[in-house]
């Protein structure tokens, strides 16, 4: 098909300067690199029939929001180039994708008492126990991101008077602030104070990784090396091996709610923007359905 000089200039810009956050950037560029992939080995140059057949292809090796999710990269990147006059009309805009709803979120939960035992078994002789215990209690009472803990500066922590809050950056250029719970106000301030860093530029980040020394390196920690340090922690404690950065957000919210927080609330320290999606982290139901269950006795 010939779209115009324009359209690898428009393709490109479509990922640079129409999509500004990055795990979201990084995921639809994959998405359409497979579409591309796909239309190209069956000799679609023309990929107008393309969409109506690539999300039952998707179904045979991803999960069904995976191809909703890839579904999404398609239309939005067609949108585009139709907007851009590249092509006269989107073929993906009347394709159906899979209908697939959630009620429950699929993350594992901690109980508190893993939580804390997590917590406890990190040592914090040095920077890095302190940094990781930092990090975890961020997470767990905060309900935050580990994209949005790894982009904090070290101006994100800070004192208005009365006490400590946090302020993450969250998706779409959102900001959004919450007070410190006093755990993790502990480990923070322990954080900072072994590092120094109340001196050092409060536009810097605030978690740094470490050099063989064991001493803050000028290199931010990235998501994927958080990833990994819960990864290792929650092996050292004997929890589950599917812990991973998301188990806090939901261990955080589940133990707020058991504890009489209202989902309202939830919501507005989550930064969720539906409370539905506060509702996938809630397993408080869990243990009470298990215990219903356990009544049958035959």
């Amino acid at each position: 098909m010939d779209a115009g000089g324009n359209a690898a200039e428009k393709f490109i810009e479509f990922f640079t300067a129409q999509i500004r956050n990055r795990n979201t950037r990084e995921a639809y560029a994959r998405a359409v690199g497979q579409f591309m992939a796909w239309c190209e080995e069956r000799g679609l140059h023309c990929p107008r029939s393309g969409p109506s057949t690539w999300p039952r292809t998707l179904k045979s090796f991803l999960s069904l929001p995976t191809v909703k999710q890839h579904l999404a990269a398609i239309r939005m990147l067609f949108d585009w180039l139709v907007v851009n006059q590249v092509i006269p009309m989107n073929p993906a805009a009347a394709v159906r994708g899979p209908k697939y709803v959630a009620k429950r979120g699929k993350r594992p939960v901690l109980s508190p008492e893993q939580a804390r035992k997590l917590i406890d078994s990190i040592k914090t002789e040095d920077i890095v126990g302190l940094r990781d215990r930092a990090i975890v209690g961020v997470m767990i009472y905060s309900f935050a991101r580990v994209s949005a803990v790894v982009k904090m500066k070290i101006g994100d922590y800070f004192d208005d008077g009365c006490r400590s809050w946090f302020r993450f950056h969250e998706k779409g250029g959102k900001r959004h602030e919450v007070p410190a719970h006093h755990n993790a106000q502990e480990y923070m301030d322990a954080y900072i104070q072994a590092g120094g860093l109340k001196e050092r530029d409060p536009k810097e980040p605030l978690f740094w990784t470490v050099n063989r020394k064991r001493e803050l390196t000028d290199r931010p920690l990235s998501r994927v090396e958080v990833f990994l340090m819960i990864k290792r922690r929650a092996r050292a404690a004997g929890l589950s091996p599917s812990t991973c950065c998301h188990t806090f957000r939901a261990t955080g919210i589940t133990a707020y709610l058991a504890n009489g927080g209202t989902l309202e609330n939830a919501q507005a320290i989550a930064a969720h923007e539906s409370p539905r999606t506060t509702k996938l982290y809630d397993r408080t139901n869990d243990e009470i359905t298990l215990d219903e269950m356990e009544k049958i006795q035959i």
